[in-house]
C-alpha cells in the first residue's frame, strides 16, 4: 500500500514496541481507547487484544476501509475523520467513562493534536503518545533546562507528562529522518490548585514566552503591561528582574499571574 507523505505516514512495524505502547496505558479491561492515526493497524491490534473497545480515528479513507475489514466492528470502531475534528466529549459520554488515548502522531500536526487533547481534558484519563524525540523532550522538560518552554508549560498544566522509551527510524516503514519517543500524559489539570483561570492564564503564558531571547519583564512590557506594575509583581514573587520565562516553574508563573491580575483589578 503506497504511503501518502502529506499525511505524515510512517508506519510502526516493531511488534514489541506496539505491545509496549498498549501495556503502558495500564489495565484496559472494560475501557474504551481512542487511537489517533491507526494507519495499518499495528498498534490497533495490541489495543484491541486488551481493551473493551477501540475507536480508531483515521483520516486516510483507504486505510480506514482496510481497518474495517481487518477488525470486528464490535471491538474496533473505525472513524474516517481528522482527529482535530473528533468529538472526544461525545465519545466519552457514549462510553460512559473518561477515555484513554494512544497514537503515533503525525509530525506535521503534533502540536495541534496536543492542544486538541488539552482542550478535551475533561473527557480524557490518560494518553500514550509517540512523537518526534525533540518534541517529547520539550513536552516533558523541567524549568531552566534547554528544552523547557511554551509547549512544556501548556502540556504540563493539564497534567504530568513523562518519557517512556525511544524508537529508532528502523522501527518504522518508511523510516523517518528522526528518532521517536513515546510519552505518557495523565490528564489532571492544575488550574484550580494554582488559583488561575484556564483561558487568561494560557494567554499569559503565551505572552511571557513570546520572545525567547527577551527577559520576562520585556515580554510583559511588549504585552502592554506598565513597568511599575511589572516591577512590583516581580518583587512580590521574588523573581529576578533579568529572569526569562524559561527559568520559572508553573507554580511561579501562576503566582506572578495572580499578582499581576490583583494589581490590574485594583486599578
Amino acid at each position: 500500500m503506497p504511503v501518502k507523505p502529506k499525511l505524515g505516514q510512517n508506519f510502526l512495524h516493531d511488534v514489541q514496541a506496539t505491545q509496549r505502547i498498549a501495556a503502558s496505558l495500564g489495565d484496559l479491561s472494560g475501557r474504551t481507547v481512542v487511537e489517533i492515526g491507526p494507519g495499518r493497524g499495528a498498534i490497533t491490534a495490541s489495543l484491541a487484544a486488551r481493551a473493551a473497545h477501540v475507536i480508531a480515528v483515521e483520516l486516510d479513507p483507504v486505510l480506514a476501509a482496510r481497518l474495517r475489514t481487518e477488525f470486528p466492528s464490535d471491538r474496533v470502531t473505525v472513524v474516517g475523520q481528522d482527529v482535530l475534528h473528533f468529538d472526544f466529549a461525545a465519545a466519552a459520554q457514549a462510553a460512559g467513562q473518561r477515555l484513554l488515548v494512544a497514537g503515533n502522531l503525525p509530525y506535521g500536526i503534533t502540536s495541534q493534536i496536543l492542544l486538541k487533547l488539552a482542550a478535551s481534558h475533561a473527557a480524557l484519563d490518560r494518553a500514550i503518545l509517540m512523537v518526534q524525540r525533540e518534541v517529547a523532550d520539550r513536552v516533558t522538560a523541567s524549568p531552566s533546562s534547554r528544552d523547557y518552554g511554551l509547549l512544556s508549560v501548556t502540556v504540563q498544566i493539564f497534567g504530568p507528562a513523562e518519557s517512556l522509551f525511544t524508537l529508532p527510524p528502523s522501527a518504522f516503514s518508511p523510516p523517518p529522518d528522526v528518532y521517536s519517543t513515546v510519552f505518557r500524559w495523565r490528564f489532571a489539570p492544575r488550574f484550580a490548585e494554582l488559583g488561575v483561570e484556564e483561558a487568561p492564564f494560557l494567554r499569559f503564558v503565551r505572552q511571557v514566552f513570546a520572545q525567547k531571547r527577551k527577559t520576562l519583564a520585556n515580554n510583559l512590557r511588549t504585552a502592554g503591561l506598565q513597568p511599575p506594575v511589572i516591577v512590583t509583581a516581580l518583587e512580590r514573587t521574588a523573581i529576578d528582574s533579568h529572569a526569562r520565562a524559561e527559568a520559572l516553574s508553573i507554580e511561579t508563573l501562576a503566582a506572578l499571574f495572580n499578582h499581576l491580575k490583583a494589581q490590574q483589578d485594583s486599578v
